[in-house]
């Protein structure tokens, strides 16, 4: 089977003649009409909020767009919140879902009066110290045991690092309230990258009945169940990615079900779909510089694992296009490899493509979330471009692809070489 880039070849080679390869490639259209597809499968709900994960696409200029279109954001780290702060996110508009949180970082989000996601009992003193208790928090839940969605076992929230127990929420919410707490949250991303229809809504649903019996035993105010993220794209071409006004519909049903009937109808409903709305709508693009013929048939192209490791790291599949021969027979099994002196640092493995000549434009698809956003600089390589396509067709680069200067700018240098800073 095969995946349609969003970019035809002659635009490519219109970008590549002014911003040379690898650069990671945002389909402007694409994200807005996915944010406002996420915003009306959640209509029903009228203080839902899609709250985008930074971490998968920290570029301001992409967080912009989402703003335009009604979004917040989410945030677990004092560079996240400056982004957020600078494109003119504000208070509810950002959510702080930090583990292990520092000092200064529990302070600063409070500076911006961020809704506080509290990952356990133990942090509420140590927030208390550190910024002060809010009126309002979200606490982080793990359900524990294992999460079965269908015959599918999803995961074991039992393993995760996130998260209380139900037994220390209801310990925590209790605390909070006799300390000034007035309004909760509660919040849980039990999976990643599900593409079953029923995961979000029975994620919602055991959200919606914690929150439902907070409310009961407690007696406290719930304002927002969190359903964070989860919801899959199709990576790979025979995948479907989840309808998701269907998921909307199933939420709301589950909402009828377990919020409504305990009395609950305004608890605001919440997202984080990072993959979701930008995964599908950025590519990498990358060209075949060498060749080689061993064991196996080899294609070295001029990106590597610095510009997209999640093949390396988890083994993940992205599918790959070869410019100009999208329909051409894939005849020919090759590895696709960058340049790092790492064995992992593969594209492709054992992958039937068309034949590649060397010059060969290759767009890796579905890097428009967790790809630029997970890169490093092992071997000293640089991290590339983020060039962002326009509605209209035009492009512009959001972000230019780093130097030496950017390598070395933490390095005193004036004993030695300071001419490498300039």
């Amino acid at each position: 089977m095969q995946k349609k880039p969003f970019v035809n070849l002659d635009k490519l080679n219109e970008i590549i003649s002014e911003y040379p390869t690898p650069f990671h490639l945002y389909d402007e259209a694409g994200i807005r009409a996915t944010a406002k597809a996420v915003n009306n499968a959640f209509s029903w709900n009228p203080g839902f909020r899609e709250y985008f994960a930074v971490k998968a696409c920290p570029n301001p200029y992409i967080l912009k767009l989402l703003k335009e279109e009604g979004c917040g954001v989410d945030c677990a780290s004092i560079p996240e919140l400056m982004l957020a702060h600078a494109v003119g996110f504000e208070g509810d508009e950002i959510m702080f879902s930090s583990n292990e949180t520092k000092a200064e970082e529990y302070e600063f989000a409070r500076k911006m009066n961020a809704i506080i996601n509290l990952d356990d009992i133990t942090h509420i003193d140590f927030l208390a110290a550190h910024g002060g208790l809010p009126e309002k928090i979200c606490l982080r839940f793990n359900p524990g045991g294992d999460l079965n969605i269908g015959e599918t076992c999803m995961g074991h929230p039992d393993e995760a690092k996130y998260g209380m127990t139900r037994s220390q929420i209801l310990e925590a919410a209790r605390i909070l309230s006799q300390r000034g707490v007035k309004s909760f949250g509660v919040h849980a991303l039990l999976a990643s990258n599900a593409t079953e229809r029923h995961y979000y809504p029975e994620n919602a649903a055991i959200l919606f009945s914690l929150a439902a019996e907070m409310h009961q035993t407690l007696g406290v105010d719930i304002f927002m169940v969190n359903l964070s993220g989860g919801v899959g794209i199709a990576y790979l071409p025979e995948e479907e990615t989840p309808d998701i006004a269907q998921v909307g519909a199933d939420v709301q049903t589950e909402f009828q079900r377990i919020l409504v009937a305990a009395g609950l109808p305004n608890v605001h409903v919440a997202s984080e779909l990072g993959r979701y709305v930008t995964g599908p709508h950025g590519c990498l693009v990358t060209t075949a510089i060498h060749e080689k013929h061993i064991y196996r048939e080899y294609i070295g192209v001029d990106a590597c694992a610095v510009d997209l490791m999640r093949p390396a790291m988890y083994g993940a599949y992205h599918h790959i296009s070869v410019m100009g021969k999208l329909d051409a027979p894939k005849d020919h099994i090759y590895d696709v490899v960058g340049s790092l002196c790492e064995n992992n640092d593969k594209f492709a493995v054992q992958r039937p493509l068309p034949k590649i000549d060397m010059g060969d434009v290759l767009v890796i698809h579905d890097a428009g979330a967790h790809g630029y956003s997970m890169g490093y600089n092992y071997n000293g390589k640089l991290k590339s471009a983020e060039i962002l396509l326009h509605s209209d067709g035009s492009f512009s680069m959001i972000r230019r692809a780093e130097k030496p200067r950017d390598y070395f700018a933490t390095l005193d240098f004036s004993e030695f070489a300071p001419e490498l800073l300039s």
